[in-house]
């Protein structure tokens, strides 16, 4: 299966900007493709049922869940500046040529009072975000919060009348072989329905940075247009964010791919209540256990995930958990690859218990495990990703505490900040991310902030920075 994965291109969902119309990004030769601790009260509408999903053709009725979504699927404009080929006159000027760019994907209602939920490629580098009911009413959308490693972002639109909505469904709960519907509007259509079923789930598509990505595959027919549209049960609950394809030429040929609804959900809560996303991590270094591995290890089981490693002040050292153990659930959840694991993960925040279901000298113990902080956070608002410095970083830069800057994004990315760690935020000194976080939750869209950086020289460099 990976020999036939790597062979395929990889395309995005309609929404990356383009004049005119779609932009789809492909890279052939990598095969990229972009790429529950109970929460006691919810600010989404969630369905809180045990599941009772039609798998069986006969009697099969899509047209309620249909009825259902399609009017909570929205269509969503972005609006950009992009760089324009040069003529010679622009040439012997001197001069950059901008245009206006338009790119559209879908989106899906999921509060009543105007919140939606899309992709993080279909808003990404937006001027403008506009969003067109089913029923043809155009909105202003503003962006709320994004997160380029899920794929994941959050907008909002005012209205003074209830929206219809898509609740939630609860993803784990999803099953292979279940029908769905993909909702969407591909190639610039409006409300499109397609159905298929779940051809897989916990799929990893060895996405970019090495990231372990956990998505829904379907045979639901998705193309350009659908990233950000609903996949949906037969009760018209939401179960994952149509995000990508893979294809040699950037449209449907049998698979596409979904966040879960799990996944996403985490997400969007993260930046209703803090502003941006609470990354959790379990604490280990591991591989999937196969037949031919589980020989070498030792081991009976052929399936789980085998604890190569413990990672140092994680919640996985800090348990009981020990290396050569084997993973085998999580709350009751099996894992059998390291991409299901990490996607169940990422459904939890720090300081959440998961009770893992452990193999260890062939007898069957259960651990609890605290979930940790992820010290690597993106913020989507100064454009940064950061880290917590370890001690021997504080000994290179000569500093008691401070933040390094790991990646820049958006139109930071241009410039290479990976020597720097951040150590002032106006008038705040940085000990660690939390600080940061604290001093972004004040900001407000367009505020300008003065950030003081120290690079591995010792020199000391300030500029402002006008926050998304």
């Amino acid at each position: 299966m990976k020999t036939f994965i790597k062979s395929l291109g990889m395309a995005i969902l309609g929404g990356i900007v383009a004049l005119g119309g779609y932009q789809l990004v492909q890279n052939e030769e990598s095969g990229d493709a972009i790429t529950q601790s109970s929460i006691i009260e919810s600010p989404l509408p969630v369905t809180p049922v045990s599941y009772t999903g039609n798998t069986s053709i006969a009697g099969v009725d899509f047209t309620e869940a249909a009825e259902k979504t399609v009017h909570s699927v929205v269509h969503v404009i972005n609006k950009t500046v992009a760089r324009a080929p040069m003529s010679m006159a622009d040439v012997w000027a001197g001069r950059t040529p901008y245009r206006e760019a338009i790119g559209t994907g879908s989106g899906v209602i999921i509060t009543p009072d105007g919140y939606i939920i899309t992709n993080n490629h279909v808003i990404k580098n937006s001027n403008h975000l506009q969003v067109t009911l089913n029923n043809n009413q155009t909105y202003k959308a503003e962006l709320v919060g994004a997160d380029e490693e899920s794929d994941i972002a959050l907008i909002k639109i005012d209205t003074d009348e209830d929206l219809p909505f898509v609740p939630f469904g609860d993803s784990n709960n999803a099953k292979i072989g279940e029908w769905v519907l993909a909702v969407g509007n591909p190639f610039n259509l409006t409300s499109t329905v397609t159905a298929g079923i779940i051809s897989a789930k916990g799929r990893d598509l060895e996405s970019r940075d090495s990231k372990v990505q956990s998505f829904i595959q379907t045979d639901a027919a998705v193309n350009p247009g659908n990233s950000g549209g609903a996949l949906v049960n037969t009760r018209g609950e939401l179960i994952g964010i149509n995000t990508a394809i893979k294809s040699q030429t950037g449209s449907y040929i049998g698979y596409s791919f979904a966040v879960p609804s799990n996944n996403a959900r985490k997400i969007i809560e993260d930046f209703m209540e803090f502003g941006f996303v609470q990354k959790g991590m379990l604490g280990i270094r591991g591989t999937d256990l196969n037949g031919t591995n589980s020989k070498e290890f030792g081991l009976n089981s052929t399936e789980g995930i085998y604890v190569a490693e413990i990672v140092e002040d994680s919640g996985a050292e800090k348990s009981d958990l020990k290396k050569g153990d084997v993973i085998t659930s999580l709350d009751g959840v099996k894992i059998s690859k390291f991409s299901e694991l990490s996607g169940y993960i990422k459904t939890k925040n720090p300081g959440d218990i998961v009770n893992a279901e452990v193999i260890r000298k062939n007898n069957l113990i259960t651990i609890p495990i605290t979930i940790s902080k992820n010290n690597t956070v993106t913020i989507p608002q100064i454009e940064m990703e950061l880290r917590n410095l370890t001690g021997e970083e504080k000994k290179i830069f000569d500093v008691k505490d401070g933040v390094k800057i790991t990646k820049t994004i958006g139109k930071l990315s241009r410039y290479n900040l990976s020597d720097y760690i951040v150590t002032k935020v106006n008038d705040t000194d940085v000990t660690d991310i939390d600080d940061i976080q604290a001093v972004l939750r004040d900001v407000v869209p367009n505020e300008t902030l003065l950030i003081q950086m120290k690079n591995s020289k010792g020199e000391i460099e300030r500029f402002r920075y006008t926050v998304n």
